[in-house]
């Protein structure tokens, strides 16, 4: 029983992050299956990330030796990961068919990505560990798979699709891993507040970027400045 109430406290931020998600695609929902696929190859992409990270070490008391692990180690193999399985799968997809798509389909790999790992350390570490990575890591992992989407669907309807993309991996990456930096680093252990200054900027960035991708959805319903009976009077 305790192990099924540890497996459901590592499951349940992500759910709740789908749901929250998927409740701002106002316009036009995403078929469930693409969806659902998206998690499962999320929770894949744990495999690779984790192969690229076994091949590093780091004793995390040399800050630059730590930023480096942080960010091109850490944080571009599992942003990499993610964003491998995210332009295979549902980039491709008919159904991406508005900006909003890309925040959808990269949060669905960023959460199957977020529960496989939640699991493996609720498990290990206890309720303790779940109740902490509720309110950090996964929320974490979210606000990171937003702002790749952001871009994965700037990219889709824009010009510079290569660029844009490339764009959106390179700043998951650097959050991620300023993120990671702060909690690694044992030099100065007071920095480490500054990891949940990280979270809170990719958090508030990741509104900001679901409601500009509502905006430009071709899907929205025309809205006229100034509705019938109330434009104002220049005479």
């Amino acid at each position: 029983m305790e192990t099924l109430t540890l497996i459901g406290l590592a499951i349940a931020p992500a759910l709740a992050i789908i749901l929250f998600v998927y409740s701002r695609d106002k316009y036009e929902k995403e078929p469930r299956w693409v969806l659902f696929w998206a998690f499962v190859l999320g929770m894949i992409s744990i495999i690779p990330a984790a192969f690229f990270e076994s091949c590093f070490s780091s004793d995390f008391l040399n800050p630059v030796d730590t930023f480096i692990y942080a960010v091109f180690v850490v944080g571009l193999a599992e942003e990499g990961s993610k964003f491998f399985f995210l332009r295979i799968h549902a980039y491709r997809k008919k159904a991406f068919n508005e900006p909003f798509d890309g925040i959808m389909y990269a949060v669905m790999v960023s959460m199957g990505f977020a529960t496989f790992e939640n699991v493996l350390y609720v498990l290990s570490g206890g309720i303790e560990v779940a109740w902490l990575r509720m309110f950090t890591a996964v929320p974490a992992h979210a606000a990171f798979g937003i702002i790749m989407g952001y871009y994965a669907g700037k990219a889709k309807f824009g010009k510079n699709k290569f660029g844009t993309l490339l764009w959106g991996v390179f700043l998951a990456m650097l959050i991620h891993g300023l993120y990671d930096f702060f909690l690694f680093q044992q030099n100065w252990p007071g920095l480490s507040i500054l990891a949940f200054v990280v979270l809170l900027i990719g958090i508030r960035l990741s509104f900001v970027a679901m409601r500009k991708s509502r905006e430009n959805s071709p899907f929205r319903p025309f809205t006229p400045k100034y509705p019938e009976g109330n434009k104002p009077d220049r005479t």
